[in-house]
């Protein structure tokens, strides 16, 4: 069925929470415009709370706040729904002192599929992803489901068993996914690199994970006139901007972006803005004064519009130590701004096609990125070639291949099943 001939469907889009991360921010603008060619859509959330949380479409028909369950009864829910797979599940969800995040909304998401038995589940986030599956499984519906991976599985797995108390969980994590993952009607990864990544971490056949880039280009960036940022640092004749955005987390890795800007501004005079909010705040003010840049650094928090900021600084950098597909990185270069990122896996280099748009240095290089930031001031990308780029991720190009995605899954006549120990074949 040709996306085009979709007829009018309900679907519901699930994602934990409505934080400020690019995973939240993709679902969202999916949710919005399946509903803008008249799709019945539901946002079905844990907690109705974030940044986000203005940016809910007038269009869905209706946002769902799903109820938290004891959190031994959302145990014994999660055992009664998968009985196959305790062995799985034992230490991982059932036994671990700290289990997967989420796992309380899975009883009160399957009273949802149950009641409105939509014809589509799409989640977001791999707890999200496994709670959806779960639900599924729990409510005993044939409502599909497409879950969506937008991170690097190996880089989450590391970073969670390095994390004082929670290894054990994690260690488990990747048995969990592939057996989970198996029953899902298709896996989606915003990349190629993230679906290599999820297929060699998890033993998830490589031709279960289909790529489904992320809706990351609005014409609000491509087409966008908008004025300087109402800051003195953006007045003309000023020294360049050089610009990070995304949470103040460790992923960001935005401690080598101040390093690797310290040198750069030992040679010329130039100023760093880090847009975003987080738990590293204190860590990165405290790294700006060590390394003697603090008053050529601002991190102003989270912002509404960081378009304006995109569109008028001379580098975007993105720094990450992992992504999944960076909405930030493609937004800045659909803004016209030169770029420079970390070859971190995954993404990075598809988008920046093996550094044809924009130097790539190694992940925690902060003499790398420094020389990266230094090519691009002086010899900046034209801004055409990244805006002609940045429209390959375009909302409607994207919008698309999830519809073709969809109609595929919901044709009448498919010839595709999904068995009862989870593999999807052809009839």
């Amino acid at each position: 069925m040709p996306p085009d001939e979709l007829p009018p469907t309900h679907i519901a889009f699930y994602i934990p929470t409505l934080a400020g991360g690019g995973a939240e921010r993709v679902m969202l603008r999916l949710a919005d415009e399946f509903a803008r060619r008249g799709h019945r859509v539901d946002l079905v959330v844990n907690r109705e709370q974030g940044a986000y949380a203005g940016a809910i479409s007038p269009h869905l028909r209706s946002v769902v706040v799903l109820n938290r369950q004891n959190k031994w009864a959302a145990r014994l829910s999660i055992a009664r729904a998968n009985p196959g797979d305790i062995g799985v599940l034992l230490r991982p969800v059932l036994l671990a002192p700290m289990p997967i995040m989420g796992l309380r909304y899975v009883s009160s998401l399957a009273d949802y599929l149950r009641r409105e038995r939509p014809a589509l589940l799409i989640s977001a986030l791999f707890y999200a992803n496994l709670g959806a599956i779960w639900a599924r499984r729990l409510a005993g519906v044939e409502t599909r489901l497409i879950v969506t991976q937008h991170n690097s599985v190996s880089q989450l797995i590391a970073d969670g068993q390095a994390r004082r108390g929670e290894g054990w969980r994690w260690r488990h994590l990747p048995a969990l996914l592939k057996r989970a993952y198996m029953s899902a009607d298709r896996v989606a990864a915003v990349s190629d690199g993230a679906a290599d990544d999820l297929a060699r971490t998890t033993g998830l056949p490589r031709d279960r994970v289909i790529t489904l880039y992320n809706p990351s280009c609005t014409p609000e960036v491509l087409d966008r006139e908008g004025a300087p940022p109402a800051d003195d640092w953006f007045a003309t004749g000023a020294p360049p901007v050089v610009l990070g955005v995304g949470r103040l987390e460790a992923q960001k890795d935005f401690t080598t972006l101040i390093r690797a800007f310290a040198r750069v501004r030992k040679k010329r005079l130039a100023r760093l803005i880090i847009l975003g909010e987080g738990g590293l705040r204190h860590d990165l003010e405290a790294e700006a004064v060590r390394s003697g840049v603090a008053e050529d650094v601002r991190l102003p928090g989270w912002v509404d519009n960081p378009y304006d900021y995109m569109q008028y600084s001379a580098v975007f950098v993105l720094s990450s130590a992992w992504e999944g597909l960076s909405t930030a990185l493609i937004e800045a270069m659909g803004s016209g701004c030169a770029v420079v990122s970390t070859d971190c896996p995954s993404g990075s280099r598809e988008i920046l096609a093996d550094g044809r748009f924009g130097p790539l240095a190694e992940v925690g290089d902060e003499a790398g990125l420094s020389a990266a930031i230094d090519q691009m001031l002086d010899a900046p990308t034209p801004r055409a070639e990244l805006v002609a780029r940045a429209r390959d991720f375009s909302v409607e190009t994207s919008v698309r291949r999830y519809l073709s995605c969809v109609a595929e899954l919901l044709a009448p006549d498919s010839d595709y099943e999904t068995w009862p120990d989870g593999r999807l074949e052809r009839e």
